[in-house]
């Protein structure tokens, strides 16, 4: 049997992803959301990162929208620019751009220094050695090579897919929490 790679791994968790029932993915979007506010309201960040979530995606836009409410905390979202992104102020509305990902537009990007206290990260799989498969474009390996800092970071996803293999490079990030079903 030959050694699983991450391409490989990567197609497989993708198609495991694609099969939830309208139904059975809010269920667990809302399960999910609901341990990620658990964990903000444990660390109290004042300024999170999240994602505008694809179709196979948890769907976090009821944390973007809770969190928006409160005068203490700055929401961001990844704009893309280059191969990474940079994080903006979350601000509607939103446009369709590459990836058919949505992002705010770019007039709200105003400081490529933020410091992010916490960092909420969509996954497609993890290794034994708990690091990210995402999509395969590496934007966010490319993003948190850039910080001087390591924030608390959550990665989520609508079921575990997980190999006992090792295919992920050391480039590759971890997360502080891993919240799935």
């Amino acid at each position: 049997m030959s050694k699983i790679n991450k391409d490989n791994f990567r197609k497989l968790c993708l198609s495991k992803l694609q099969f939830f029932s309208k139904r059975t993915k809010i269920k667990r979007d809302r399960t999910i959301c609901s341990k990620i506010i658990n964990i903000i309201k444990i660390h109290k960040p004042k300024k999170i990162l999240l994602y505008i979530p694809l179709k196979m995606e948890v769907d976090v836009r009821p944390i973007i929208n809770e969190l928006r409410k409160q005068k203490n905390i700055e929401v961001y979202v990844p704009y893309m620019k280059g191969e990474s992104f940079v994080p903006v102020k979350y601000r509607l509305p939103l446009q369709k751009k590459k990836f058919n990902i949505k992002e705010p537009n770019y007039s709200s990007f105003r400081n490529n220094n933020i410091n992010l206290d916490l960092i909420v990260v969509p996954i497609v799989g993890i290794d034994s050695t708990y690091r990210r498969v995402g999509f395969g474009a590496g934007m966010y390996d490319r993003f948190f090579d850039t910080l001087k800092y390591r924030p608390i970071t959550i990665f989520t996803q609508l079921t575990l897919c997980q190999t006992k293999e090792i295919v992920t490079d050391t480039h590759d990030i971890r997360a502080d929490y891993i919240i799935t079903i």
